[in-house]
């Protein structure tokens, strides 16, 4: 198969080794791609904003599938241009995809659908938020209502703290995204990234991990798009997993069936596992990052088989398979990071780094300049290690990490903490 990969970040970088190593494959493009993608890839510099081109791409190369990494283009109905031109794509429609794009259509799908989520409110005028956010108290989590690369979420401490927040979004920080905020209840719990692949009918659970969103150690600072992750998640446990399918993801399947929106794709639900059971965070509309990462490594499978049987609704009597062994990453980000970052600095060391026992080590915003890896975003490499336990993982990871030479970058130390905790008999 001809298949084309649109992105270029870690998650791409991991979805384009896994895809190289199936039978199934012919040859691989990934547009624009990074300096790691294009070990897997044949990197082309396709504006994937500029549907007519991508499709043009499609029939001179003569693509059997597309497959979409990014929320973006999801958001603006590539997968609904490309089946109307002929060209197999993997993703949710333009219509679907608002379970991603739109936190407020979301909220009001689980209010009409009795599926478990956080009480909230939508807003457009800041005086109102307001007012409910001192009626209802702090701890409360302020939410742009589109697509903010990540950022677009406060988790507000403080009165002050959320106010501040709705000025900010609702005064334009993230333009048309930020026009409506959502204003909701402050979960307590334990986080986990669950990922379902969908036919439109039913999903398929995939395996379970578990991110770190704070910038520093201890989960402080501020909130980015991920310094890490893990999997499995300990938490996530085979009961809970049927719950987040029979009372979460299920039900948002028919409810999206019922509006016309069939979801197809990969459905990533961000839970709170609470005392009460699982609750919705949110929905993305694609795989995490940098879940996939450590999903790729650990899956046994083949990929491409799994992407197909979503697309034709097939995965009634389709299943994977996943290596036992635990993986964990650590995203190495430019120092700044999710603030202002200086691009362009120099990275050595990778070979080194990947020499370490278990260890992969995907490119996300890197460039190569020469013989030279240059950093080219925020978020720039994730180092991956699989072992025997998540401890295991966590050492050849940050060995490999230690192995880099990149003044310019930093990186948390101690992606993993709770999964070890619960190795050690320590209660998290």
């Amino acid at each position: 198969m001809n298949i084309l990969l649109i992105g270029s970040g870690g998650r791409e970088h991991a979805l384009a080794w896994k895809m190289a190593s199936s039978p199934l494959l012919t040859k691989l493009w990934c547009a624009p791609g990074n300096a790691g993608i294009a070990r897997e890839a044949e990197c082309v510099a396709l504006d994937v904003a500029d549907h007519a081109a991508v499709i043009r791409f499609c029939a001179q190369n003569k693509i059997d599938l597309v497959v979409v990494g990014p929320e973006a283009p999801l958001a603006a109905g590539i997968v609904d241009d490309l089946a109307s031109a002929g060209v197999k794509a993997f993703g949710p429609s333009k219509a679907a995809s608002q379970l991603e794009s739109s936190k407020g259509f979301t909220k009001d799908l689980c209010k009409a659908n009795n599926i478990p989520t956080a009480a909230y409110e939508r807003f457009r005028d800041a005086n109102s938020a307001k007012a409910y956010i001192r009626k209802q108290g702090a701890p409360i989590v302020v939410k742009a209502d589109g697509l903010a690369a990540g950022k677009g979420v406060v988790v507000a401490m403080t009165i002050a703290e959320a106010e501040s927040a709705i000025d900010m979004m609702l005064e334009g920080a993230f333009g048309a995204a930020g026009a409506e905020a959502v204003v909701e209840e402050f979960l307590e719990g334990e986080e986990a990234s669950f990922f379902v692949l969908c036919d439109g009918e039913r999903g398929l659970p995939l395996a379970t991990a578990q991110d770190h969103k704070r910038a520093f150690d201890g989960d402080n600072g501020p909130n980015t798009g991920g310094m890490g992750a893990y999997s499995p998640a300990p938490v996530m446990t085979d009961a809970m997993i049927s719950r987040a399918m029979k009372e979460i993801v299920d039900p948002t399947l028919r409810a999206m069936a019922a509006k016309g929106m069939s979801y197809k794709g990969v459905l990533f639900a961000g839970l709170m596992i609470t005392k009460d059971g699982p609750k919705l965070i949110e929905y993305n509309a694609r795989f995490g990052d940098p879940e996939t990462q450590v999903l790729m490594v650990r899956l046994m499978s083949d990929l491409i088989p799994a992407l197909l049987a979503s697309i034709d609704g097939q995965l009634k009597n389709f299943d994977l398979r996943w290596f036992s062994d635990p993986a964990l990453t650590v995203v190495m980000a430019a120092k700044g990071y999710p603030g202002d970052y200086a691009k362009g600095s120099r990275i050595e060391g990778l070979a080194e780094a990947s020499k370490v026992e278990g260890v992969e080590i995907f490119h996300a915003g890197t460039k190569a300049e020469g013989s030279h890896i240059l950093s080219n975003g925020g978020r720039v490499l994730n180092v991956t290690a699989s072992g025997k336990s998540v401890g295991e993982a966590q050492h050849r990871a940050y060995e490999a990490v230690g192995r880099i030479k990149w003044p310019e970058g930093f990186c948390r130390s101690d992606i993993g903490w709770q999964a070890i905790a619960r190795e050690k008999g320590k209660k998290v």
